[in-house]
């Protein structure tokens, strides 16, 4: 069950330092900029987590293209997985069809190498399919790693547009934000 005291950038930072996602020094630089003791929403606390360097956002307003923004968002991954896979020559292979009726493209890149290919639906050319983003973005933690990447669920109000947020945590740091900030994974 969620804690009673409100969420802050400040406690926030302390539940990450306590359960090891993030140094001390981290809670500092981010705590540096500001927004110390205003009240967080579950959505702005899980949003909050990529501040701290271990989450990344999938964006739900538009972005630039498709062709283009799935590579900054899987180096993004990558980076706070400790770049330890190397992700390389990320495109859309666009399938038959128009944007507007749904066109069924892939992803694709290579992971140290190997060649991954992610069935990916876009309506338009400046929106992310969500679902393919999250398993790319899955592809980013190393074998040998014990966290793995957890798509954040929080409340929702109706009619409201969010950003998917993937946490990169241990079992053990899952369970923990999901006691702490009552948030749940998919």
């Amino acid at each position: 069950m969620p804690t009673a005291e409100p969420m802050t950038y400040v406690r926030l930072g302390e539940i990450l330092q306590e359960i090891g996602m993030v140094s001390a020094a981290t809670v500092r630089r981010v705590l540096a900029d500001g927004y110390l003791d205003v009240p967080l929403s579950q959505y702005e606390a899980a949003l909050a987590l990529e501040e701290f360097g271990v989450a990344v956002s999938i964006h739900a307003e538009d972005i630039d293209s498709i062709h283009t923004d799935y590579r900054g968002l899987l180096e993004r991954a990558a980076e706070v997985a400790g770049d330890r896979v190397a992700i390389r020559n990320v495109r859309i292979v666009e399938g038959a069809g128009e944007l507007e009726d749904g066109r069924d493209d892939r992803l694709e890149f290579e992971r140290d190498g190997r060649p991954v290919s992610i069935p990916a639906e876009h309506y338009a050319e400046d929106y992310y399919d969500h679902a393919a983003a999250s398993q790319a973005i899955a592809e980013t933690a190393h074998e040998d790693d014990p966290r793995a990447w957890y798509d954040v669920r929080f409340e929702r109000e109706p009619r409201r547009i969010y950003e998917s947020i993937m946490v990169l945590a241990t079992p053990q740091q899952a369970a923990a934000l999901c006691d702490r900030l009552g948030v749940t994974f998919h």
